[in-house]
C-alpha cells in the first residue's frame, strides 16, 4: 500500500492536484495511507470519517430518505457523499467510500465485502461497486484502500 501511496502523492504533487476523502468502512485508513507520506500536505486537503448514518446526514448532507430507501451501503449514498464532499472540500479530486467490512452486518443482498467507491474529478463522477471476497475486516479495508489508490492513479494519469 505505501509504495502505491508514495507514487500517488508524487503524481498528485507533479500535477498540482488536491484530494479529499469521505470514508465510512475504512475508518480513515485511506487518509492515513496518504498522510503517512512525507510531502502529502501539498496534496491532501481533508479526510472525513462519516461512519454513522447520522454523520453522513449531518456532515455530508446525504438525504435521510436516500439512506432509508437504499441503505448507507449503496450507489445512491456513495454518489451523494462524493458530490457533497466535492462542494465542501473544493479539492480537485473527491473520494467517497461506503461498505460492509464485516465480519458481521452482511445480508444476502448486501454481503460482507460489498464496498462502493466514488470518485469525482471536475464534472466526471465514477462509482465503482466492489465485492471483496476475503471476509476478514482488515483485509476488506486494505483492499478497499488499495483499489481506491489505483482508481485515483488511473483517473489522473
Amino acid at each position: 500500500m505505501s509504495n502505491l501511496s508514495l507514487k500517488l502523492v508524487k503524481l498528485l504533487t507533479k500535477k498540482k492536484l488536491t484530494v479529499s476523502f469521505a470514508e465510512s468502512c475504512t475508518g480513515g485508513l485511506l487518509a492515513s495511507s496518504i498522510t503517512s507520506i512525507s510531502g502529502s500536505s501539498k496534496v491532501f486537503n481533508m479526510g472525513l470519517v462519516t461512519y454513522s448514518d447520522n454523520a453522513k446526514v449531518k456532515l455530508l448532507k446525504v438525504p435521510k430518505k436516500t439512506i432509508s430507501k437504499f441503505g448507507a451501503v449503496s450507489y445512491e449514498t456513495c454518489i451523494s457523499m462524493v458530490k457533497s464532499l466535492s462542494k465542501i472540500s473544493k479539492s480537485n479530486i473527491s473520494i467517497s467510500i461506503t461498505g460492509i467490512a464485516g465480519p458481521n452486518g452482511g445480508t444476502k443482498e448486501k454481503p460482507v465485502g460489498l464496498v462502493y467507491i466514488g470518485l469525482k474529478k471536475g464534472s466526471k463522477i465514477i462509482i465503482r461497486k466492489n465485492l471483496f471476497k476475503n471476509k476478514k475486516r482488515i483485509s476488506i479495508q486494505k483492499k478497499t484502500v488499495n483499489e481506491t489508490l489505483k482508481i485515483i492513479k488511473t483517473m489522473i494519469n
